[in-house]
């Protein structure tokens, strides 16, 4: 597989998002690298871009079984910044060069790669190979070669592996997967998801750079409108076939724009997607025997809403990211099942291929042959 450098990520940072993601100089106390943190698993970010700094990093603050004990990142000027607001030891801070001395470190624990994914199988099975577990940000890598790479290394090295799908924690989510387990509403019949946002005024940023990304809105968006097909179903699909359109080429010049996607489940269920870097969209609709479910919207970070036939949902809203992180802890520290397994990751890049295969096949039915619970948490 070919690697990222620190020079190729950083030229197309400096691009994309500057010098805007740094984080403020005031401090936090949150008495970091005592005794009692040692009772929860010490938790290293590489990268430390938007969604570190702005999700993962203050979710940490709150977690009850893990906490923030170290960075990585390839902007030295973040160092001192990081280290003053969240008490991070010089120690427990590294660079993309000096990564693998993490092996040493006894105060980190786990690992969550939070980088473009062009870099995400490298660190990832860096970080196995160091003794460290790992979580994954979605999607997993940038085909399933680089996912099976990346479970073959944590097997081999004995590790835990979870995926950044930070909605398999959260109540809304939780309820759905309860109502398709319970047929509160009876079979379901069609299902259909929307995910995506407008992206206009970013035509560097790393996402529409396929080098760095993978591909555009459908490994970006995609995935969440993938996944709730799936849990709101509690089905892996049979076959899918796909569209790809674009009204503004002079700006995505390197990525997919908007997708449509049709699946089929062996219970007879349809299901469509629609994906998109033009189109704001965030929905989970179902249509049932007896009634209705959906989510809307079904991916933001806060508020989610939701409702059904019977009425309107209604759950505490709070970080997803303390939820996902407290539970990969769990699955660590008290073997609690897995909600998001590494071949979950790699389940949804086969589907990411099959898409993108039937596109370049004008659209021409995928066959797909996945065991029943393939990809599925334990």
């Amino acid at each position: 597989m070919k690697k990222i450098t620190r020079r190729d990520f950083n030229t197309t940072l400096v691009k994309g998002i500057g010098a805007s993601a740094l984080v403020a100089n005031a401090p936090i106390a949150c008495a970091m690298g005592t005794s009692q943190e040692r009772k929860k698993l010490g938790i290293a970010l590489v990268g430390l871009g938007g969604y570190s700094t702005y999700q993962l990093a203050p979710a940490l603050l709150d977690t009850q079984h893990c906490y923030l004990a170290g960075i990585v990142t390839g902007t030295p000027q973040k160092e001192n910044l990081w280290a003053t607001k969240y008490s991070i030891p010089q120690k427990n801070i590294y660079n993309y060069e000096n990564f693998d001395a993490i092996k040493d470190n006894k105060e980190i624990d786990v690992v969550y790669v939070v980088l473009p994914n062009a870099m995400h199988a490298d660190f990832s099975i860096r970080a196995a190979k160091a003794g460290k577990h790992v979580i994954c940000e979605k999607p997993m890598a940038m085909n399933v070669e680089e996912c099976d790479a990346i479970i073959a290394a944590c097997i081999k090295n004995n590790v835990k592996l979870g995926i950044g799908y930070r909605l398999h924690s959260e109540p809304y989510t939780q309820e759905v997967k309860r109502f398709v387990k319970e047929k509160t509403f009876g079979k379901i019949r069609y299902i259909s998801a929307d995910a995506g946002y407008y992206s206009g005024s970013n035509p560097g940023q790393w996402r529409l750079d396929k080098k760095l990304s993978g591909g555009g809105a459908l490994v970006n968006m995609g995935v969440y409108a993938i996944q709730s097909l799936i849990y709101g179903t509690g089905e892996n699909p049979i076959s899918v076939s796909a569209q790809e359109y674009s009204t503004r080429p002079e700006y995505f010049k390197d990525t997919d724009e908007t997708i449509t996607a049709q699946f089929e489940f062996e219970s007879g269920v349809v299901g469509t997607i629609m994906t998109s870097h033009n189109v704001s969209a965030n929905r989970l609709h179902a249509k049932c025997e007896r009634g209705w479910f959906e989510l809307d919207p079904a991916s933001t970070y806060i508020p989610l809403a939701g409702r059904t036939s019977r009425g309107p949902l209604n759950f505490k809203q709070e970080s997803q990211q303390k939820l996902q992180m407290d539970d990969f802890a769990k699955h660590v520290l008290f073997d609690a099942p897995n909600l998001v397994p590494g071949e979950m990751g790699k389940r949804d890049m086969m589907l990411v291929e099959a898409i993108y295969k039937s596109i370049s096949e004008g659209g021409k039915k995928q066959t797909l042959n996945f065991a029943p619970k393939f990809g599925f948490g334990s």
